[in-house]
């Protein structure tokens, strides 16, 4: 069976190297086109396309889909059965779906119908969720709402960033990816007429619609990147945890940007009404606490501006923060 896969970053790029090492005939990778990078502005390819290099795969970067007729026309004599799509970025038009034979599926790291939309990862941590997982569906016109095939789920863990839910939803993804692409591929040799083959393969494979409530997932912005300290401590533990690695949440200390990368939720200390939200609690050695909307936070990881990550101890060790100073 000819696949034609799509998909960007290292989410993709796990997908991309199972089916390539599950045997699968990959006629052609989609990736985004390299982008610069870094204090000297060096173009860096996309993970997907590093791998896809590494394999000697044929590589199309188009910096649009939508009505570039050059692209579309390429795809079309490519003659592929499926398109997988993995996290590629771009939403693609009708004229592109209807090119494969079989459909185009997709690869998504939420439980559909729930976080239709970019950053659905991102969004089941911040939420606090206790459970996610990957959904692989047939595509169409819509954002996320194909008719679902295989769902498998996670548990969260209270203290799990969206980097480790990230590494840990890409695994489970190829691995759905694969097991979808055979169950088409072994369906497939029951259909008999060719006009129906699209809508037959979702019969076969027992696709569903979706149904019910759905929520949605936008992408993440840096506005929502500052703390209010007068949320709880559950919401700021999962803002936190939830921006990292990417993005990072963050204060102010002395007007300068500081970023907090991991923190923990202290409940057996007793608070006395007098402290304000954002307000240092506690200093020591090797702990730096901070007050909140409903109790209190220890920052584990922090990065003051224009410095590396660390240890709230390294950090500790060389600043003059102390009880009753405040973060903005």
């Amino acid at each position: 069976m000819k696949i034609v896969f799509m998909g960007t970053p290292d989410f993709a790029q796990k997908s991309l190297e199972a089916i390539y090492n599950a045997g699968c005939e990959i006629v052609a990778v989609v990736t985004n086109p390299d982008k610069p990078k870094g204090r000297g502005m060096k173009m860096i390819s996309s993970p997907v396309k590093q791998y896809a290099d590494s394999k000697g795969l044929k590589i199309y970067q188009p910096l649009k889909i939508r009505n570039n007729e050059d692209f579309i026309n390429d795809m079309r004599k490519l003659c592929p059965d499926l398109f997988c799509v993995v996290a590629y970025g771009k939403i693609l038009p009708k004229e592109l779906l209807e090119i494969p034979r079989y459909g185009a599926i997709n690869v998504h790291g939420s439980l559909l119908p729930k976080y239709r939309g970019a950053a659905p990862i991102q969004w089941s941590v911040i939420n606090g969720d206790k459970e996610t997982g990957v959904t692989t569906m047939f595509m169409d016109e819509g954002m996320d709402t194909g008719d679902m095939i295989l769902k498998e789920k996670v548990i969260i863990g209270d203290d799990e960033t969206t980097g480790e839910l990230w590494e840990e939803l890409s695994k489970l993804g190829a691995k759905l990816l694969v097991k979808t692409i055979n169950m088409i591929e072994n369906v497939s040799e029951k259909i008999e007429k060719k006009d129906e083959e699209k809508q037959r393969i979702k019969e076969l494979v027992g696709a569903e619609n979706q149904k019910g409530e759905f929520s949605t997932a936008p992408m993440i912005n840096k506005e929502m990147a500052k703390i209010d300290w007068k949320k709880t401590s559950k919401e700021i533990h999962n803002l936190i945890r939830g921006l990292n690695p990417v993005m990072g949440a963050y204060s102010l200390y002395n007007d300068k940007k500081i970023k907090i990368w991991k923190t923990k939720i202290i409940d057996n200390i007793e608070i006395k009404d007098n402290y304000l939200s954002g307000e240092i609690f506690k200093v020591s050695k090797d702990e730096l606490i901070v007050k909140t909307g409903d109790g209190l936070l220890s920052i584990l990881e922090i990065q003051p501006e224009n410095k590396k990550k660390m240890a709230i101890k390294d950090y500790l060790n060389g600043s003059q923060i102390k009880e009753g100073d405040i973060f903005k």
